[in-house]
């Protein structure tokens, strides 16, 4: 585990997206697989790759993908694809033709297999799984991360792809990549910031297997890293 802890969740931020654009620059490949996560926190993120970054990034070679998906239309508020398309996708040069949104207007169990289907014809395989560049992930408060929620850690060991997620609460269904091939990727990295995610961050740092996020962080295949901030790594 490779931390990271920066005074705000802007310097956090910035600092997430200049070790992105080193990675693609130092492997220096022709296409480039991003797996990107939905949420709130990583709107920050997207707004200042889009703002401060676009310059630098080689957008041909970029492929985006998505790590999980609420099962709405793209143009519903809470549409993962539709907040990363506000804040990033439409603000930069990245060809339409590199975007693969999952389609969360379908019916989920078809389009899992869908989506599962398309990442593994568009990306590298290994073992059998899909081998993203970068999975970019987030955590929630109780510990999920993708849409494996507490409850659902059956979705960390499946062979599937991308599964059905429910969340615990609302009971609305998400489509997931699953911890397999999240953990196959080459880079998984969190961006958790906040006060309300110290046990969240701290569980990840940590060695037990305590909530999805964690169990991610410590069985991923290549050293993880994590982008926080003071208040949610309690420090400073």
């Amino acid at each position: 585990m490779i931390t990271n802890v920066f005074p705000n969740p802007t310097d956090a931020a910035r600092a997430h997206v200049e070790r992105i654009l080193n990675l693609i620059k130092a492997e220096d490949q022709d296409e480039y697989h991003i797996a990107l996560s939905g949420g709130s926190t990583p709107a920050l993120m997207f707004d200042l790759w889009a703002k401060e970054y676009s310059h630098l990034t080689p957008w041909k070679k970029l492929r985006f993908y998505w790590v999980d998906e609420r099962c709405v239309a793209p143009d519903d508020a809470q549409s993962n694809y539709g907040m990363a398309y506000q804040h990033l996708l439409s603000k930069v040069p990245v060809p339409a033709s590199h975007i693969y949104r999952i389609d969360g207007e379908n019916e989920p169990e078809e389009e899992c297999k869908r989506y599962s289907e398309l990442v593994s014809k568009k990306t590298p395989l290994e073992d059998g799984l899909p081998v993203f560049d970068i999975v970019l992930l987030g955590a929630g408060d109780d510990g999920h991360t993708s849409s494996i929620f507490p409850g659902q850690e059956h979705l960390l060991t499946t062979s599937e792809i991308y599964a059905v997620g429910v969340h615990p609460e609302s009971g609305q269904k998400r489509i997931a990549l699953t911890g397999k091939p999240i953990m196959n990727a080459k880079h998984v990295i969190f961006f958790v910031t906040g006060e309300k995610k110290k046990s969240v961050v701290l569980a990840i740092k940590g060695v037990g297997n305590n909530g999805p996020a964690a169990y991610v962080a410590h069985h991923a295949k290549h050293a993880v890293e994590i982008f926080t901030d003071n208040a949610a790594a309690d420090e400073g």
